[in-house]
């Protein structure tokens, strides 16, 4: 019988099953922010463990509010900052080198085909993308990972999201995770493992591959997972070159990661996606989806385009096109809208200053800020206030998310540039 992709990673990590189906699996990669990590940190120094499994090996970043916007989120930083010097964890990145985590990471090559990784943090499936195992867990497995190099999952099951078909113009990764979603339900792949695969996938860059794992938390997945293939390998090619003679040594090993061709799924969907249209959510769940169409004319006061979900170079150019084109006719961003752009990690920064794209935003009227994670879970640089409604390029729309009594409306970067310029959700662009 097959294997799925994610049966080979537990089988090839596999350190223990002290329990019928349960795998204890040994960590390539421990990513953490200034978030979660702290709490753990303080523990295991409480309990005398200061101490780290491999240096090497954990990856750490302070993301979520940065710069500190008060004295508590200052203090969070500050037990990371002292907690890396102590351990010698010499990939921390702090205030002026510091990204999204789950866009960061992948730019710096941290990932991996094959790779086991965990996070304090939920959208830690991002990473699935590269064909890793990666899952975002609580306190007291980053505990264990911290300190021993470990982490307890159980057996994998599988679904596999079959994704053929060609994108129309105007829809993107973004619409198409929203669309996959709102067909499973927030439950949908609850303790599973979303596998992407298709002509659709295999036409993906890494980017949008990365979206649309992102996403898998929003339907219950434990992380979602796509091929490793010549994109892959295009992508990492930077930083693995050294260790193959050539792309095509480096897609052989790669690609061994696969899924069998007989391999058994829980279950499995095929989505055409030719025929996915521009969505974005109603409501305060992420499978409660209509079309652009449908909800059109529906009052924003805020529009934030950015996070691990859609800050990258490729969502910039996306929504800078939208912005451009309104310039081109006269247009800016609309009376009584705030809008808001985050480059995801100092080099998108940067790629989008050399691009000329941060002058579009700017002469459009967004503010630019620095890349964080901020304003996606509410915390600063885009916070709403009770009754306000944010058009957004992030990945929950739970009540609050944003600021208590906001209400959150998801979409792509299209989208969102183009409603900054209507003052309304549109699907005229």
């Amino acid at each position: 019988m097959g294997k799925t992709i994610a049966e080979k990673i537990f089988d090839a990590h596999l350190v223990d099953k002290p329990f019928e189906n349960m795998c204890v699996l040994k960590l390539d990669r421990v990513f953490c922010h200034e978030i979660t990590t702290p709490v753990a940190i303080m523990d295991l120094t409480e309990k005398g463990r200061d101490k780290v499994f491999d240096p090497e090996k954990i990856k750490a970043v302070i993301d979520h509010v940065t710069p500190a916007k008060d004295s508590k989120t200052a203090e969070q930083g500050k037990i990371l900052r002292d907690w890396a010097k102590r351990n010698k964890i010499r990939d921390f990145f702090d205030i002026g080198s510091n990204g999204v985590c789950h866009a960061l990471f992948p730019e710096k090559g941290f990932v991996r085909p094959g790779y086991t990784i965990i996070m304090g943090d939920s959208h830690t499936c991002t990473h699935g993308a590269f064909g890793a195992f990666a899952a975002g867990v609580g306190t007291t497995d980053l505990e264990v990972a911290v300190l021993k190099g470990v982490c307890a999952f159980y057996e994998p099951k599988t679904i596999k999201i079959e994704l053929n078909g060609s994108l129309k113009e105007g829809v993107y990764a973004k619409d198409v995770i929203l669309h996959i979603i709102a067909q499973l339900g927030v439950n949908g792949a609850t303790n599973c493992i979303m596998e992407f695969s298709g002509t659709a996938v295999q036409q993906m860059c890494m980017e949008e591959r990365m979206t649309i794992c992102n996403m898998a938390v929003e339907a219950g997945a434990t992380s979602g997972i796509c091929m490793p293939d010549t994109v892959t390998v295009d992508y990492l090619w930077p930083f693995i070159k050294d260790e193959f003679e050539s792309k095509e040594a480096a897609l052989k090993e790669y690609t061994a990661w696969a899924s069998d061709v007989d391999a058994v799924y829980e279950k499995a969907f095929s989505f055409d996606v030719s025929s996915f249209e521009s969505v974005c959510t109603f409501g305060y769940k992420p499978d409660q989806v209509k079309t652009l169409k449908e909800m059109a004319g529906t009052k924003i006061d805020q529009v934030y385009i950015g996070s691990c979900t859609n800050g990258r170079i490729s969502d910039l150019r996306i929504a800078a096109a939208v912005l451009k084109k309104g310039l081109d006719n006269g247009k800016k961003v609309a009376d009584g809208i705030r809008a808001i752009v985050s480059p995801a990690t100092p080099l998108v920064y940067r790629r989008a200053l050399q691009e000329g794209l941060i002058d579009i935003f700017m002469e459009a009227g967004f503010c630019v800020t620095n890349p964080t994670c901020g304003a996606c879970l509410g915390m600063s640089n885009g916070v709403l206030a009770n009754g306000e409604v944010c058009a957004s390029t992030t990945n929950r729309n739970f009540s609050g998310r944003m600021g208590k009594g906001g209400t959150v409306h998801l979409m792509s970067p299209a989208a969102a540039a183009a409603a900054s310029l209507a003052g309304r959700i549109t699907a005229d662009w």
